[in-house]
């Protein structure tokens, strides 16, 4: 059993910065105090002097793309890189190959987690045209969401039959999760791009046709039916300004029945972006306009948008590298998500105890995760230490992904993540791996 002491932490928790002790005991917080005073006597202490201790992240948006993709990745793989990026539990989307689109093979996932993930887990159930009723078999406790994919979806996943569409949000208690991009729109815009460029459209064009009008269209029917048929939604990935005026911020999170999320990738990039970094930054929905991101970032920053998250996607990088059409859309974040976060701290763009809301407190809450998200006494010991003054530059040979690549290769963070626990266990230091102590399946108090 872990006995481990954590003393003069920063410890950035609930809004608060403090000089502080965390005991764990087992999996589990013992003790969170400024001191300690009866520390047992077969203790390991570990002093975080200059240090900051933060919750493990959630990130309630991942590809880890197994089964079937596990050229790009692995659970392993990912979730591996997570916890060197300080994300201590993971929820991850269906539209693997085969899709979760079943209860059996929701399973088959959750049993490859439970003997390779590094971090803990939980998976959603995919939402299509005609699963209906395996879809009410979902246990609300063990699964995270329902998600749906309203567009841009792989294989039969693309719900776009509106009878059905009503009838799950109306039939289910579940939290649905929603990717909302406007096919019909995309198409046309589309059309419109290959009569002026034939094969040849460049990676510039992608806001244009996976454009602001595609995105609202969709977000503003889905919460127009969320509120006719009371469902409780969260919509994914907000890439454009016009779209946080469809959430509110004038009630606690608890209270809301719809809840949105922005992703790492749409606070950092724009559209200037491309032309440097081309099909690499090529994300669905598309990173768009700098009006856009700074309207992203002040409905984060005023809690219309609920959650920071980072939607990591990998592919090869030859898949990438190939021209706009044929590149596929997403890219690889976990590893550098909080890291990004970080330096938008130091850049003052947000505070610290704003970014751990975002990344660990409201996660938890929206999803309703027991005893995760939180320096909390009883809690699981999902824990990160984090040393703000210290610079890495992101090389290829840092680079945890089994894709090899990185959005953010050659990029200067000015913070390093020293420690990662997760339940209790160091299971990532300075570098170094406990290979054989795994993560736990994430439970939901509902």
């Amino acid at each position: 059993m872990n006995n481990i002491l954590i003393i003069n932490a920063n410890i950035v928790n609930e809004g608060e910065i403090y000089l502080g002790c965390v005991l764990i005991n087992g999996n589990i917080i013992a003790e969170v105090a400024r001191e300690i005073e009866n520390i047992p006597s077969n203790v390991k202490i570990i002093d975080a002097e200059g240090k900051f201790l933060l919750p493990g992240v959630i990130d309630d948006q991942v590809h880890f793309r197994e089964p079937g993709l596990t050229h790009k990745a692995t659970i392993k793989s990912e979730s591996r890189a997570a916890v060197a990026g300080g994300i201590t539990s993971f929820i991850e989307m269906p539209n693997t190959v085969p899709q979760a689109t079943t209860q059996e093979l929701l399973q088959d996932k959750f049993d490859i987690a439970s003997k390779t993930s590094y971090s803990n887990f939980s998976f959603m159930f995919g939402g299509t045209n005609d699963n209906f009723d395996e879809l009410l078999k979902t246990d609300p406790k063990k699964v995270a969401a329902i998600k749906l994919f309203l567009g841009s979806s792989t294989g039969n996943m693309l719900v776009d039959n509106e009878e059905t569409l009503e009838k799950i949000f109306s039939s289910t208690k579940m939290l649905i999760a929603l990717h909302c991009e406007d096919e019909k729109t995309i198409r046309n815009n589309l059309k419109e791009a290959q009569a002026i460029y034939g094969d040849n459209i460049p990676v510039e064009m992608h806001d244009v046709i996976r454009s602001e009008e595609a995105c609202y269209l969709s977000s503003s029917k889905a919460v127009a039916l969320a509120k006719k048929t009371g469902a409780r939604i969260h919509v994914f990935h907000l890439s454009t300004a016009k779209e946080t005026s469809l959430f509110r911020n004038d009630i606690p999170l608890e209270e809301k029945r719809i809840t949105a999320e922005v992703c790492i990738h749409h606070l950092w990039f724009d559209n200037s972006h491309y032309k440097e970094k081309g099909t690499l930054i090529k994300w669905n929905p598309a990173v768009k306009s700098k009006e856009d991101k700074e309207g992203l970032w002040k409905a984060l920053l005023d809690d219309r948008i609920d959650v920071i998250a980072s939607d990591h996607a990998p592919h090869t990088l030859d898949e990438k590298s190939k021209p706009y059409q044929q590149a596929p859309s997403g890219g690889p974040l976990v590893q550098h998500a909080l890291m990004a976060m970080l330096e938008a701290v130091h850049k003052n763009k947000i505070s610290l105890e704003k970014v751990i809301e975002k990344m660990c407190h409201n996660p938890a809450r929206l999803f309703q995760i027991e005893k995760r998200g939180f320096i909390k006494k009883g809690f699981y010991a999902d824990l990160v230490l984090v040393d703000l003054n210290s610079t890495q530059v992101v090389t290829k040979e840092s680079i945890l992904y089994k894709c090899g690549w990185s959005p953010f290769e050659g990029e200067t963070f000015n913070s390093e993540i020293t420690h990662t626990f997760v339940n209790g266990n160091l299971i990532y230091h300075e570098g170094k791996f406990d290979d054989k102590t795994k993560g736990m399946q994430l439970t939901f108090n509902r």
